[in-house]
């Protein structure tokens, strides 16, 4: 049997049902379901994150509607956001136009990221769901943080690392890219270069190896995201939570305001992972280095305005 409680957040270990049984609050490893959709799950974080991807669009929407020329108190602030994160960027890619081509991905996947963290440590928790369950009433939050799920951390880092791969196919080709693990180049150079360079016929073969491993890499880094983003946003709730069993008032506001802090760094760290994969995956390497040319180092037209 399931009831609709409003109970607040802070009651999270142990609160007294309606009859006087008790009603555990615990944070699992796992989201917990929701609603149901015929054979379709909906859990707490699948839930939040569909909120978190429509609050962004509609924000999206409110700010282009707003835009003007004459820009004014919130649109400027949100100028400098834009333009200090897009030469954050640039710092990565050394190219204006690579960055242009990133940046909406990367700023994307911050905000979606920023939002879940966020919804995550918001009061609101407090309300969902009490079930009966093999260990007596169990409460479900309906909003739990996206990033607190493994599976949407997982999601993220494939995005992150395929979405690399496939970005470097369009920029320098589907050869160029697969040589980057499959060297079959470096083989046949073997054939026409060992009279003039003995060593290649050592050099190569090493090559190719190194090669092969960074197909490993590949998946090193999907797990490498995926579980950083997930065990320090799952790690802040858990800490939320038994700050506020313990003492529900007045003690879990500094590490409230932590998470928030925690939620921002997270979410900058994997964009700008993001931003590095993207711009590996679209640098030839056999092609010798641009010179300072190429990297525009002058002064940049304003492109805040443009991307909002």
């Amino acid at each position: 049997m399931t009831q609709q409680v409003q109970q607040p957040a802070r009651n999270a270990s142990s609160i007294a049902g309606a009859g006087g049984e008790q009603i555990s609050r615990e944070t699992t490893l796992f989201a917990e379901p929701v609603f149901h959709f015929k054979d379709f799950t909906i859990t707490n974080a699948l839930f939040t994150s569909w909120i978190a991807v429509i609050v962004i669009i509609i924000l999206s929407f409110v700010l282009r509607s707003k835009l003007k020329e004459v820009p004014g108190k919130i649109q400027n602030l949100f100028e400098i956001i834009i333009e200090g994160a897009l030469s954050l960027c640039d710092q990565v890619t050394n190219d204006r136009a690579l960055s242009m081509k990133i940046f909406p991905i990367a700023i994307s996947v911050f905000f979606f990221i920023l939002v879940n963290n966020w919804f995550g440590i918001l009061p609101l928790g407090g309300f969902g769901l009490i079930e009966k369950g093999e260990n007596g009433l169990a409460f479900i939050p309906f909003l739990r943080g996206g990033t607190a799920d493994i599976n949407t951390t997982i999601a993220l880092a494939i995005l992150a690392v395929f979405g690399a791969n496939l970005f470097g196919i369009f920029s320098i080709g589907i050869w160029k890219t697969l040589n980057k693990y499959v060297n079959l180049k470096v083989l046949g150079s073997i054939f026409t270069k060992v009279r003039h360079e003995p060593t290649t016929i050592i050099v190569a073969p090493i090559t190719f190896f190194v090669g092969l491993i960074e197909i490993i890499g590949e998946f090193a880094k999907i797990a490498s995201l995926s579980f950083r983003l997930f065990g320090n946003v799952f790690a802040g709730e858990v800490l939320l939570v038994a700050m506020a069993a313990l003492v529900a008032y007045a003690v879990p506001i500094p590490f409230l305001f932590l998470e928030i802090l925690v939620g921002v760094i997270q979410a900058l760290i994997f964009s700008m992972l993001l931003v590095v994969y993207f711009t590996i995956g679209a640098t030839d390497h056999d092609e010798p280095a641009h010179n300072a040319s190429h990297s525009d180092s002058g002064r940049h037209e304003p492109v805040a305005f443009k991307i909002l």
